[in-house]
């Protein structure tokens, strides 16, 4: 199908080339001796000829080894926007970063519609303090345009030594040209869970990310105050994921019973469903959980679980829409294959993968827009074809708008500071709202 459309094209610009190639006899025909090979030898064999046409045609020298490795990038790339092969280089680094510090910019990408997309950036990071944000479609890199980049490329050149500087061109929904956001790359720390009293019986618990340690802290400081607990508010906004067991935990501690999520893939090791331990210390505290576009993976995971369960109102923004399951499979010493193998299954049976979860109460982080578009409501192609256009625009005209950084205040009074933000924030207090009412529901009952 591929040899058929690309000579098609070929021949439609009408440059002979079409002509050229029918006169050179590259595959052999098929006969009744061949017919009756084996499908799968059958494939293989044809891999093996394209590889040998490319060896001996292509209009550049390309050793056999190259033309492997770039099929089995070009394979593994085209499965999903997830799946990708590692070479030694990506490999080594994917494994461990033991020589030196490696600096980032702490944000988390993925690819959306074909783009290399911003999850979400991470509170207090140098991405964060830069301006960036959830939804960010990253066009360059330094100048080096991300069409067609894996995402292992766009994060092997993101990262860096610490007080490196890079530079980010982005599309934003919301901004009518391209923006250049300047960062300085540094060892990026992150406190994942933060907790403070909002009000009197109310307390603000946000997860940044699902590290080794999230279900420890979120429980502790609940427990801290569970004497006086009468609401939760879960802020999940801008949390690109982390270990499936924190994201498990988490629900456990809210939900006593049933299945919390599941995940299906064709292999019977990979089916597995996880279900409530049956101790939910908090069962019957009333929950509100903020979610926005960069609620990603294991956030999607805690906050369509509560909902399933009818154990909390999800309040925000559409989330990411990142549920399925990659593993890494060594293939030698050198590299080795990322590969998607299963997909998450809330307790209710939907999926998360391309959906993401839908709050209950849809409410944009500042002005009002449409609920149903989550900022890449287009076709996949749509959309590339309108980012080639705004990289023919850089191209002629270098003067892109500059983000301007985040002003960070040094207040020492770090909690009290938080509190009199959540004040201004249109989503907090939609959730808080929604909490108040569930506690004066309980209390009637």
């Amino acid at each position: 199908m591929r040899k058929s459309v690309i000579f098609g094209a070929i021949a439609a610009i009408g440059i002979g080339a079409a002509i050229y190639t029918s006169q050179i006899s590259l595959v052999p025909t098929a006969n009744a001796a061949n017919a009756e090979i084996d499908p799968k030898l059958a494939a293989f064999a044809r891999y093996t000829k394209v590889v040998g046409i490319v060896q001996k045609y292509y209009v550049e020298d390309i050793n056999l080894s190259d033309i492997v490795t770039k099929s089995l990038q070009g394979m593994l790339s085209n499965l999903d926007a997830h799946s990708s092969y590692l070479d030694e280089k990506q490999y080594k680094s994917l494994k461990v970063e033991t020589e030196g510090e490696f600096g980032g910019l702490g944000i988390t990408v993925g690819m959306k519609n074909g783009a290399l997309t911003v999850i979400a950036p991470i509170e207090g990071t140098p991405a964060y303090k830069a301006g960036i944000q959830a939804g960010d479609v990253i066009l360059k890199i330094d100048d080096k345009s991300t069409l067609n980049m894996t995402i292992d490329e766009a994060v092997n050149l993101m990262r860096g030594k610490p007080k490196t500087k890079i530079e980010l061109t982005i599309v934003r929904k919301s901004e009518a040209k391209p923006l250049k956001v300047g960062i300085t790359r540094e060892i990026i720390n992150i406190q994942s869970v933060k907790s403070y009293k909002v009000e009197d019986g109310i307390m603000y618990v946000s997860i940044a990310s699902f590290d080794k340690k999230v279900v420890e802290n979120v429980s502790k400081a609940l427990s801290e105050n569970k004497s006086n607990l009468k609401g939760v508010v879960l802020d999940l906004r801008n949390d690109p994921g982390g270990l499936l067991d924190q994201a498990i935990g988490v629900v456990d501690l809210f939900v006593e019973k049933g299945v919390i999520v599941s995940q299906k893939g064709r292999v019977k090791e990979e089916n597995v469903v996880y279900e409530a331990s049956g101790k939910a210390p908090f069962k019957d505290i009333p929950v509100a959980v903020l979610v926005n576009a960069g609620s990603a993976s294991a956030s999607e995971i805690v906050s369509g679980a509560l909902q399933d369960h009818k154990r909390a109102i999800i309040v925000g923004e559409k989330t990411f829409g990142k549920g399925s399951v990659q593993v890494i499979l060594p293939i030698d010493a050198t590299d080795a294959v990322r590969l998607t193998v299963a997909r998450y299954y809330l307790p209710s049976g939907r999926t998360i993968q391309a959906v993401g979860v839908t709050p209950d109460i849809i409410m944009p982080a500042a002005k009002i827009a449409d609920p149903v578009d989550d900022g890449f409501s287009v076709k996949e192609a749509d959309l590339k074809k309108h980012l080639t256009g705004e990289l023919e625009k850089l191209n002629k005209d270098s003067n892109a708008a500059k983000v301007q950084p985040k002003t960070v205040s040094k207040d020492s009074n770090g909690t009290n500071q938080a509190v009199e933000t959540l004040q201004k924030d249109v989503q907090f207090q939609t959730a808080l709202g929604v909490v108040k009412a569930l506690v004066i529901n309980k209390q009637a009952k």
